[in-house]
């Protein structure tokens, strides 16, 4: 561990440490100066707390009757929707307006879910291929990364709910690379995401790749959980710690222990339930509901103990055709996503974006509920989340459905419908947003300034 500190006082990046172990910790009244705690002055300029920038993918856009609000502003009703942020809604604006271009045809013919993926973070037309001359852009995640992501363990995290494809056709021609990635570290290097709840879990807590092997083979042979290799370590800090910062850490603790315990028993079940003489949808765990939230749980872990302060997360591809036969719709999302109007076909495809914002209003009340500083977590964030593609029957790509929570330290009011002019950069909001983060830039993507009223 690190040396005691005089007056107790803690850096940001303290660790505990064990037998091939590093564990990050979230912020306590220690690690900040000691004048603000007195003067109970927790914002994000007083007390230096991090913030952080999230991007969460959804697929196939929406049904878009039961998506947009009918009033501008604060005090908006929520549609059908978007009735699972009714806990969170005044942490949550709902964005309309904002458009990428980029990722219509411009005379490349069909491939529009390849192109709304690549597309979604870059600002930039994919170069039409299915070999290994792809071509997209640097994405806003990475452009943040590139600046500030020294500050951090990981410049960023890349998580989704898929299987990364990296290789092989995909769409109308388009590399499977486009349509699995939403994060480019250069135009032509994109950043694959990690869909194991196990890989991210010992990423975020091994101290590289060998020793985290060892570590985990040690911990499996004798039975033992991540935390009893580090908990002579965490004793010794505790005593260190003033009263609330030992309840923060005990916390900490025990999320740490239920997580281990989720993913310990993801994986049980999935090596021993039967299994169907069907395609299952990838990743683990087998359950996707529970997949998703493991995914949530550790991004905010992620964002608690500032293992990264950037993230990306595709629940699914654009194009995905996974059913939900657990909230009753059997027929494949893409599919129904091409509805032509009908009515039954399109009451499935609110389902289904229901059942993706319920999971999403469990994430922003995660970070809601995690205490920093005076305020909470979410406070120090931005998570923009939505879709590539607005209508999924007519593949559109302006007036995409997007939400934007969290303050970002102060600077973003959240709560309200806010209404763009129609065919608005998307990119402007990225620019907006690097500023934020301290990576500003003067263009991005096809940007052409920044959008102020957020």
């Amino acid at each position: 561990m690190n040396p005691i500190f005089h007056q107790h006082q803690l850096p940001r990046r303290t660790f505990l440490r064990g037998l091939g172990i590093t564990m990050a910790l979230p912020m306590f009244e220690a690690m900040l100066p000691a004048a603000s705690v007195a003067a109970g002055s927790f914002s994000a300029t007083a007390s230096g707390a991090p913030r952080r920038m999230a991007f969460v993918y959804i697929p196939n856009g929406v049904n878009v009757e039961d998506w947009t609000p009918a009033k501008i502003g604060a005090g908006y009703d929520l549609p059908a929707i978007l009735q699972p942020l009714k806990n969170v809604q005044s942490d949550v604006s709902v964005l309309t307006g904002l458009a990428q271009t980029r990722a219509r045809a411009n005379g490349d013919g069909p491939g529009d879910h390849a192109r709304a993926n690549a597309t979604f973070l870059t600002g930039c037309q994919a170069f039409k291929t299915s070999g290994a001359n792809i071509r997209a852009g640097v994405s806003v995640d990475q452009i943040a990364a590139a600046r500030i992501g020294r500050l951090t363990r990981f410049p960023s995290l890349e998580l989704s709910c898929d299987k990364a494809r990296s290789v092989g056709g995909c769409d109308s021609g388009y590399s499977c690379a486009y349509q699995y990635n939403v994060a480019w570290k250069t135009e032509n290097t994109p950043m694959p995401p990690t869909a194991d709840p196990r890989q991210v879990f010992e990423r975020l807590f091994g101290a590289n790749d060998k020793q985290a092997v060892e570590s985990r083979a040690r911990r499996n042979r004798y039975n033992k959980s991540i935390l009893d290799f580090v908990m002579e370590d965490a004793r010794s800090l505790k005593g260190n710690l003033g009263a609330t910062d030992q309840h923060k850490l005990d916390e900490y603790l025990s999320a740490v222990r239920e997580m281990e315990i989720q993913i310990e028993q993801a994986e049980k079940f999935a090596a021993t339930q039967p299994k169907p003489d069907i395609v299952k949808p990838a990743g683990v765990p087998d359950d996707y509901g529970q997949h998703l939230r493991l995914m949530y749980d550790l991004l905010a872990l992620a964002f608690q103990t500032d293992s990264t302060r950037i993230a990306t997360f595709m629940t699914a591809h654009d194009g995905s055709n996974r059913p939900y036969p657990f909230i009753g719709v059997t027929e494949g999302h893409h599919d129904l996503s091409h509805h032509q109007n009908n009515l039954d076909k399109k009451k499935k495809i609110a389902r289904i974006n229901t059942f993706h914002t319920t999971q999403f209003a469990y994430f922003i009340a995660k970070l809601k509920s995690i205490k920093e500083g005076g305020g909470s977590l979410l406070d120090n964030c931005m998570v923009v989340y939505g879709s590539g593609i607005g209508d999924g029957n007519r593949h559109s790509h302006h007036d995409l459905p997007l939400l934007m929570a969290g303050r970002g330290g102060g600077t973003i009011k959240p709560g309200r419908h806010v209404e763009f002019p129609t065919l608005t950069p998307m990119c402007n909001l990225f620019v907006s947003m690097l500023d934020r983060m301290g990576a500003p830039v003067q263009r991005f993507g096809d940007s052409t300034g920044r959008v102020e009223n957020v």
